[in-house]
């Protein structure tokens, strides 16, 4: 009996790591559970020709079913690829100075709990896929969509005046298509991730503004053409790092009306959960010392009278001096450049201990 317990016992483990799996393989870019093992190269302009695409969809990390879509959009495997670029950019700098720093490193055991953290990867990459494919469509990158389908707005005469819309609309529909959304699960950690990946396409929905250009004799304004346009990634960013910072804590209910499970968290300033909250189910880990979660504070710079004492968790920092060159003593010369000397300055860099 004793040597068929471990049998047993493992069994199960792999059993709970294919449910676990196949639960979360529709998941994409910072969130997807490999490793990202490919990030992007020089962006083109242009979709690939011939069978060029197919090869990019076969080098990434998709499910079956993402592959096929992938195969069948020319410029779609570039899209994907740019929007892991761009989630991942976006996340390091919102993140540059807190104790996570958003590090790859310990990536796959973080996405299995229900963190702060947890929720803002999934909301930045869905964030991320949508604004990169509006991109793609309105420049021209994907051969089954073009500009925004904006009243009074022709696509060809878009295209004369250098006025495409970024096609928010399909990019919506495509990446609900992309991720298999469909009917919410009764599932508390499903519900959750949901939430929180329509969080991020809110938040490039939310910066979605309307730009318009005269056209006349003499700057003229006799003919005015508008279109829609997505508000630079960084907006975006700053608005999800607001998110996470106001998280919300939730549980699982039942409504009385409807007899299904909805999330609810504590009412603030007399609102309940707003679709645009980021929703957590755990308290993160203090991030401090290296775990499976991320690789500590230790090493990390900080700024001596903001940063350091928070980000170095009480462990004191080091202090050494490094020269660095800069432009100095700058003249505009006729006509028409500026002539700068190198200066070389000494400044202190301060970096937390490890112990």
């Amino acid at each position: 009996m004793r040597s068929r317990l471990p049998r047993t016992a493992c069994l199960l483990r792999l059993v709970a790591l294919c449910i676990l799996l196949s639960n979360t393989a529709a998941y994409f870019g910072l969130t997807g559970r490999e490793p990202l093992v490919f990030l992007p190269g020089p962006f083109s302009n242009e979709p690939p020709t011939g069978k060029a695409h197919l090869k990019q969809c076969e080098q990434m990390n998709l499910t079956r079913r993402q592959k096929r879509l992938c195969r069948r959009e020319p410029g779609l495997a570039e899209t994907l690829r740019e929007s892991v670029r761009l989630s991942l950019q976006e996340c390091r700098y919102q993140f540059r100075n807190e104790r996570w720093n958003c590090s790859l490193d310990g990536r796959g055991s973080l996405l299995k709990r229900a963190f702060k953290e947890t929720a803002f990867l999934l909301a930045v990459s869905s964030a991320a896929l949508t604004h990169a494919l509006a991109k793609a469509c309105s420049s021209g990158r994907m051969e089954r969509c073009t500009c925004d389908d904006s009243p009074g707005i022709q696509h060809r005469e878009a295209w004369q005046w250098g006025v495409c819309g970024d096609n928010l609309k399909y990019s919506t529909k495509f990446i609900k298509k992309f991720l298999g959304q469909k009917k919410v699960s009764k599932d508390l950690r499903a519900q959750i991730d949901a939430h929180n990946t329509n969080v991020g396409i809110r938040a490039v929905k939310s910066g979605l503004k309307t730009t318009c250009k005269c056209h006349g004799v003499s700057g003229s304004c006799t003919v005015r053409t508008c279109w829609k346009q997505l508000s630079p990634f960084k907006d975006t960013g700053r608005l999800l790092k607001y998110r996470y910072d106001t998280a919300v804590r939730v549980l699982s209910v039942t409504n009385e009306a409807t007899g299904e499970t909805e999330l609810a968290g504590p009412r603030r300033h007399g609102q309940s959960l707003r679709t645009t909250d980021l929703v957590f189910l755990e308290d993160s880990p203090s991030f401090c010392r290296p775990s499976r979660y991320s690789p500590g504070t230790g090493g990390r710079s900080c700024v001596k009278d903001t940063s350091c004492q928070s980000l170095c968790c009480g462990r004191g920092y080091n202090t050494a001096m490094r020269l660095t060159s800069l432009s100095c003593h700058c003249q505009v010369r006729w006509c028409c450049h500026v002539e700068c000397q190198t200066c070389v300055r000494e400044e202190e860099v301060y970096t937390c201990k490890n112990a």
